[in-house]
């Protein structure tokens, strides 16, 4: 495949910070004649080379200079175009790692001819040199961002090329049904036309199936990706903030008898055997005249609207009051778990009242004092969203909007070609429908996407890939 003509760009592709190492990558056409100009080998052997007359993939010990100063002690890692990341010539200087020494460096190769480059733009050259189609390009900045190991391996089996296959395989079999729809077209003295329409009609009923099937793991894989959306919800002082510290094993919220102690949300991470948790400690509900604790409770409940799991605590040692039964009807239709605190002291709540609004195996009993419960609970989370069920290492997630929003539309392509086989149109109309939902899929590998939206895409992505 031919290469692209782009300038040469260059970043740092390590953290900013102290660390052992750190690297600068340039990529293009000029970052073998860039690396002449400032590196210096220590083997006598390399020091009247060029660097393109390295051998590729090879490590050389020397010196970075900046004119006639020497900025570090580096390797330098050459690899040829096009087995290269960006399928380009790909200099990689390994510095020793802090601020200093890196920014230093980057500055003497933007000196001698390269540019910054932009965020994700190593990783978009990759993709417009086509070694890589998008899905695989998104995947890169999944890894990166990955909270979990199962978020972590989702994004491995992008990488991998499972979606694109998978996509490739719809794609085919739109491609296989326009054939037989152009052919009777252009040759009708061989075609059968109940035939015909009663093969694309079996087809295309069998792929909205496949496509369907891929796109009801998007909830899925969001999840797992991004992290549970979880709010702890309840009264003030029923023991909200303490269950938040015992889940997280630290003295993260501050803890009172007071009632209205916390008035703002609190936001924390969790990681429940591989599952993250966007967890949300809210204010206590419950009427109020003070203005600033009523702002708090009114976040509190757009929380709970907008997360995907409620953590709703009451407190047993008490009988359930209105505010309680308020609170269970606002909740009710969403995933849920009713946390029964305090079970360490005399119990006085009506479970049988909670489970003819809230199914029972759904009521936990814990003791945030005596750290009781939260086993189950876990364990209860992560059966709740997954069911036993997510093999990590096989299962095709889509984890994010504009492929769902690919998927959607290409279904609804799809049932057009229905509606125009069950209403008789001419053919031309369903190669038309066709001919759409194949693009629709095509968008989520690239292969039919608006370059502002590539732009968008890649612009997510870190400075150095």
């Amino acid at each position: 495949m031919k290469i692209r003509e782009f300038d040469t760009i260059s970043a740092i592709a390590t953290a900013f910070g102290d660390g052992g190492i750190g690297i600068i990558r340039i990529s293009g056409d000029e970052a073998f004649s860039i690396a002449d100009k400032i590196f210096e080998p220590f083997d006598k052997n390399k020091t009247n080379l060029k660097i393109n007359e390295y051998k590729s993939h090879t490590l050389t010990y020397g010196v970075i200079k900046d004119e006639n100063l020497i900025i570090d002690e580096v390797l330098l890692s050459v690899m040829k175009a096009p087995k290269t990341y960006t399928c380009e010539d790909v200099i990689e200087i390994n510095c020793h790692g802090g601020n200093t020494s890196v920014k230093r460096i980057l500055q003497t190769v933007l000196k001698n001819g390269a540019r910054l480059a932009e965020n994700g733009e190593f990783t978009k050259r990759a993709f417009l040199n086509g070694r890589i189609d998008l899905s695989k390009a998104e995947a890169v900045i999944d890894i990166i961002n990955a909270k979990t190991d199962m978020g972590h391996k989702m994004a491995i089996n992008r990488l991998e090329g499972k979606l694109k296959q998978k996509i490739d395989e719809y794609r085919n079999d739109i491609l296989t049904m326009t054939a037989h729809i152009e052919a009777s077209i252009d040759y009708p003295e061989h075609d059968d036309e109940t035939m015909t329409y009663s093969m694309i009609k079996q087809s295309t009923e069998v792929l909205i199936e496949k496509i369907e099937k891929l796109l009801k793991t998007a909830d899925t894989g969001r999840i797992v990706k991004e992290g549970i959306k979880t709010v702890i919800l309840g009264k003030p002082n029923v023991g909200k903030s303490s269950i938040l510290n015992n889940l997280l094993n630290e003295d993260r919220a501050i803890v009172s008898n007071i009632a209205g102690t916390t008035r703002d949300v609190l936001k924390e991470h969790l990681n429940i055997n591989g599952i993250a948790l966007n967890i949300v400690d809210t204010a206590g509900i419950r009427e109020t005249e003070d203005e600033i604790e009523k702002i708090g409770v009114e976040k509190s409940k757009q929380y709970a609207k907008d997360s995907d799991l409620v953590l709703l605590v009451l407190d047993s040692t008490k009988p359930l009051d209105d505010e309680d039964m308020e609170l269970l009807d606002f909740v009710k239709d969403k995933k849920i778990l009713i946390l029964l605190n305090k079970i360490d002291m005399e119990t006085n709540i009506d479970i049988s009242k909670i489970s003819n609004i809230i199914k029972e195996d759904s009521i936990l009993k814990l003791s945030a004092k005596e750290d009781l419960g939260f086993d189950e609970l876990k364990e209860k989370i992560e059966n709740l969203f997954f069911e036993g069920k997510l093999n990590i290492n096989e299962d095709i997630l889509i984890s994010n909007e504009r492929n769902k929003s690919s998927l959607y539309n290409a279904i609804e392509s799809l049932k057009n070609v229905l509606t125009t086989i069950e209403t008789k149109m001419p053919e031309d109309f369903i190669s038309m429908d066709l001919i759409e939902a194949y693009r629709y899929l095509g968008e989520i590998t690239g292969e039919s996407l608006d370059e502002d939206v590539i732009d968008k895409i890649f612009s997510e992505f870190c400075l150095g890939k």
